[in-house]
């Protein structure tokens, strides 16, 4: 599932009684990865950010270097919907 396809998914989710999910920006995906073992139920994968570069393109946080990407909005990847706090 591309990414906008996972964004308009995770829009309307529902879960635990809660419906305030987002799709954390690339700053914000960075701070959960430098906390995952804390937080849990991550894995050594790629995850999309909302944070967009261009019109084709979205950051992606690796969870297992640390480091971010860019790539295209079409390839395939996992989501972390957050709530703010």
């Amino acid at each position: 599932m591309c990414l906008f396809d996972k964004m308009i998914k995770y829009n309307d989710l529902v879960l635990n009684g809660y419906d305030d999910w987002f799709l954390p920006s690339k700053d914000e995906l960075y701070q959960m990865f430098l906390n995952k073992s804390a937080i849990g139920g991550f894995s050594s994968n790629y995850y999309w950010s909302s944070s967009e570069y261009g019109a084709y393109y979205a950051w992606l946080q690796d969870f297992g270097s640390g480091y971010q990407y860019d790539d295209t909005k079409s390839n395939d990847s996992r989501v972390r919907c957050v709530r703010s706090f």
